[in-house]
This record gives structure tokens, C-alpha cells and sequence, in this order.
């Protein structure tokens, strides 16, 4: 039987557990869509895993995988962790640093379950979790754990990427828990100071780059890009 965890003052979402024991953040289904979780193991992550596309993955480019490269990243806009996850299975050590309590609960339980399983715990080896505002304490953090960042990478949550209904859904918790990353600019303000070779910025294909620095290079997919301020080569 399901039991409540916790729910956000002022928004109606509460953590529990399923029929399998996995932690998910629930709500008004016509609002929030089917239970969120986080599922290293199946799922998406599992196809992703197994025919993703490897180091030619949008990702893995832009964060300097693409030439065997296995860098210390610092996923500064962890969410579900699965661009972290991706990086991690491909060789990255990542550091993922998540601010908002419920989704940082999620992806504990998540990274939790990884570990026990024989298919991902070699993975879930190479990924660590802390909780914390990176837009205002991403230096600290990053001290608190003695890693040097070589890459940072960044995907602030607003505006959207997709427009289906699913992705609508699944954002609506974000930016009812979290806001709309209005503090972008001094999130990348922070990693450029951070970052030892790169920082990678997440973007729709069409937005706009954040406020800042122009970027030197631009990986584009067909739904999304990577805005690349580099410091020097990996």
C-alpha cells in the first residue's frame, strides 16, 4: 500500500512509494501526468543505455566524450538525472547537484536502486548526488566533494523543449516546484568561473542563448543544441 513521504508546501504533489517499492512524485493525473520517477535500470534509460547512440550522442559531444575523452563533470541542473546517467555510462565521473528537495528525493531513491542492479552498478559508481542551490553556492558545493570540474554542464528548464502533452505534464511539476530558472544567467556566470575546459549549456534549438558571453561553438540535434563556452581543449 502506497504511504505519503512529503509533500511541497503549496503545491499539491506528494512523494510516495509504488507497487515495486520505487520512490515517485505524485499528483492530479489530468494536471501532472502518470507518477514521476527516476529509473536508471528500464524504462528509457535502459534503450537509451543500449541504442542511444554511444559517444555521438548530443551530450557526450558536447561535453568532450567524442574523442575518448572521460572527464569529471558537474551536472549543475540535475532534474532526472538522465543527461548525467548518459555521460556516466559512457566513462564520465559526474558530480549532479539538485535544489529542489522532492527531486532530489527522487533521484537518491533512483541512483539508490541503480547501484543494486548488475546492469548499472558500474555506472552508478561513477555518479554522486548532493543537494543544493548551484546558481548561489555552486562553488561550495563543488568543494564540499574535492573535485576540479573539467566540464560543467547546464540545462535550465524553461522554455520548452517539446510540445507534447507528456513533456508539458512532466515540466509543470518542475516549474511548480522549482520556478522558471530566471537565475540562469548567474547559473552560467558561476560555471564559466568554475569549469576548467568547458562549460555546456542545454537550449531548444531556437531559444536564444542565455544572458552572457557569446558562445565560441554551437552543437546543434533536431529538437535541441548545446551553446559551448570553452576555456582551452580536453
Amino acid at each position: 500500500m502506497s504511504e505519503s513521504i512529503a509533500a511541497e508546501e503549496g503545491v499539491a504533489l506528494v512523494l510516495r512509494r509504488d507497487e515495486q517499492g520505487a520512490m515517485v512524485l505524485a499528483g492530479n493525473a489530468d494536471r501532472y501526468g502518470k507518477p514521476l520517477k527516476v529509473d536508471f535500470v528500464g524504462g528509457r534509460a535502459a534503450h537509451r543505455r543500449r541504442f542511444g547512440g554511444g559517444r555521438g550522442q548530443l551530450v557526450a559531444k558536447a561535453c568532450g566524450l567524442g574523442r575518448a575523452e572521460s572527464p569529471q563533470v558537474v551536472d549543475a541542473t540535475a532534474g532526472l538525472g538522465r543527461d548525467a546517467f548518459v555521460l556516466a555510462s559512457l566513462g564520465a565521473r559526474v558530480l549532479m547537484i539538485e535544489r529542489v528537495p522532492m527531486i532530489f528525493a527522487l533521484l537518491e531513491d533512483g541512483l539508490a536502486r541503480a547501484r543494486l542492479a548488475p546492469e548499472t552498478a558500474a555506472i552508478a559508481k561513477r555518479l554522486q548526488l548532493i543537494r543544493g542551490d548551484a546558481s548561489r553556492e555552486m562553488s561550495e558545493l563543488i568543494r564540499s566533494v574535492g573535485i576540479e570540474p573539467q566540464v560543467i554542464h547546464l540545462d535550465p528548464m524553461f522554455p520548452h523543449r517539446e510540445k507534447s502533452a507528456l513533456v508539458k505534464k512532466e515540466m509543470r511539476v518542475f516549474q511548480e516546484l522549482a520556478g522558471s530558472d530566471a537565475d540562469a544567467p548567474r547559473l552560467l556566470e558561476a560555471a564559466l568561473d568554475l569549469a576548467t575546459h568547458r562549460v555546456a549549456v542545454k537550449r531548444p534549438r531556437r531559444a536564444p542563448a542565455l544572458h552572457g558571453p557569446k558562445p565560441q561553438h554551437v552543437i546543434e540535434g533536431k529538437t535541441s543544441r548545446y551553446d559551448l563556452y570553452v576555456h582551452r581543449a580536453l
